[in-house]
């Protein structure tokens, strides 16, 4: 199959709303394929415009080198070229390198760069850091820009100009003068991708500011709601946005605030609120509590 160039790939992206799977899990924390596959068809149905597998809410920093190729390998064969596959990598650049070969070997387009493990560095070494990714792969690299990898507009200007596959631009940050100053250098040569969670809350803001997409963990378990508000968002329509906010999105922020890393296990209780069970997260997070479930069940109600 012929795959897609970084430039294509980009471009796509950034014409739809995106998907952010779960990896599924057995009871004993196995990865479970065909399940897997069986939750990313019925994504497809709703007509995601790219397909991030093992990224955040697919639970990548839980998984070993070999379970990340099945979970890649996995999504690319279940989407068989409909729409882009990209896939999670990060850790220090030596791993990330191994992440990047594996994603690429398993038939990836393309490839979120997440923030290094644990250290803080200086963006001179964030920099050397993404660089050398990118230079070890034909895959078109995004930047995910967040807690403890955050680079300004000239740092990711230089970036862009030495790294031709450097194709997108995933802001988690929040820095809205910041987000405007990249968008002002560097205009359409990047792809700009929504990364706050929970990414609806900022997405009328964010299309001002050139950000066209982002990562919707909702789209999960909710994809017609998550594609109605989009279609919402893009056609400027405040007054839905404002209702599905109120509605749905700023509640469910509420039960996802009651704990740290609720961020991605919240994601998994929806799926057993709507009847579609992707198992346990891994630790060192915890699922939902009953009490939480059911107050999540009950704020989904009938939106499934």
């Amino acid at each position: 199959m012929q795959k897609m160039s970084p430039a294509e790939m980009a471009k796509k992206i950034g014409e739809g709303l995106l998907s952010f799977p779960v990896t599924h899990f057995t009871r004993d924390f196995a990865f479970d394929e065909a399940p897997y596959r069986q939750h990313i068809a019925w994504l497809l149905e709703h007509n995601p415009a790219g397909l991030f597998a093992a990224g955040g809410t697919g639970e990548f920093f839980s998984l070993t080198l070999d379970e990340f190729s099945r979970v890649v390998s996995a999504a690319v064969r279940e989407t068989a070229g409909r729409v882009p596959v990209l896939a999670g990598c990060g850790y220090g650049t030596a791993m990330a390198k191994q992440f990047a070969a594996a994603a690429e070997s398993a038939g990836a387009d393309g490839l979120l760069l997440m923030p290094p493990y644990l250290v803080n560095a200086d963006p001179t070494g964030l920099l050397a850091h993404a660089e050398a990714v990118c230079a070890s792969t034909k895959l078109g690299v995004i930047f995910y820009n967040r807690d403890n990898a955050i680079i300004d507009d000239t740092m990711l200007a230089r970036l862009a100009e030495r790294c031709p596959n450097l194709v997108g631009f995933k802001d988690g940050h929040g820095d809205i003068e910041l987000m405007t100053r990249i968008y002002a250098r560097l205009g359409d040569r990047l792809t700009y991708i929504g990364g706050l969670p929970t990414a609806e809350t900022f997405a009328l803001p964010y299309l001002e500011m050139g950000v066209t997409t982002y990562s919707s963990a909702i789209f999960n378990f909710l994809p017609s709601f998550a594609q109605q508000f989009y279609a919402a968002v893009r056609s400027r329509d405040r007054e839905k946005v404002y209702a599905g906010l109120r509605e749905f999105v700023l509640p469910y922020i509420a039960i996802r605030n009651r704990r740290k890393g609720y961020a991605v296990s919240i994601v998994k209780a929806g799926l057993t609120a709507v009847g579609r069970p992707a198992g346990p997260v891994r630790t060192p997070l915890v699922d939902l509590n009953e009490q939480e479930l059911a107050d999540l069940k009950k704020l989904i109600g009938d939106r499934s």
